[in-house]
């Protein structure tokens, strides 16, 4: 069986869990899945993002994103609607948390935890952190000692 963790921001979509249980065909995946809700420590960071993107819309919005216990509460339901869609497309199985830290925290002991193959991070892109190696993905890389995979979530 491979194992694979995976670093998300906001519940997958049709198409992304399409993508994430397609990448090894010839193998049961089983995901361990950490979840960080949207904070508002990078709130101007993803109004940049969106502005560069032409979301200028979803830019305005940032400042209406859920924080402290409210974000908590949207980011498990998040994650337990990933849970389901992980399990009913024929993974293996999955399992997660929601963490209200940096996700990297930690990653290094559960990816040794649970023998993991890859940590897939899927989020939307966050160029400005990318430009300067910040996001995510790049400082997992530095961190793991199992290949690591960025992908895009899609839009919403």
């Amino acid at each position: 069986m491979f194992t694979t963790v995976l670093l998300i921001e906001k519940a997958l979509s049709a198409a992304d869990v399409e993508l994430v249980t397609t990448l090894h065909t010839d193998e049961q995946v089983f995901f361990h899945v950490i979840m960080q809700p949207r904070g508002k420590q990078d709130e101007l960071l993803r109004a940049i993002d969106d502005v560069a993107f032409g979301y200028l819309e979803q830019a305005a919005k940032e400042r209406e994103e859920p924080h402290g216990q409210a974000a908590l509460g949207a980011a498990d339901a998040a994650l337990q609607h990933t849970l389901r869609a992980l399990r009913h497309s024929g993974a293996a199985g999955a399992e997660g948390a929601v963490v209200d830290h940096n996700p990297l925290e930690g990653l290094q002991e559960l990816v040794k935890e649970v023998s993991a193959d890859e940590v897939i991070v899927l989020a939307a892109p966050h160029w400005v952190e990318g430009l300067f190696h910040r996001d995510w993905a790049s400082q997992a890389r530095h961190k793991v000692g199992v290949p690591v995979l960025q992908l895009f979530a899609q839009q919403s």
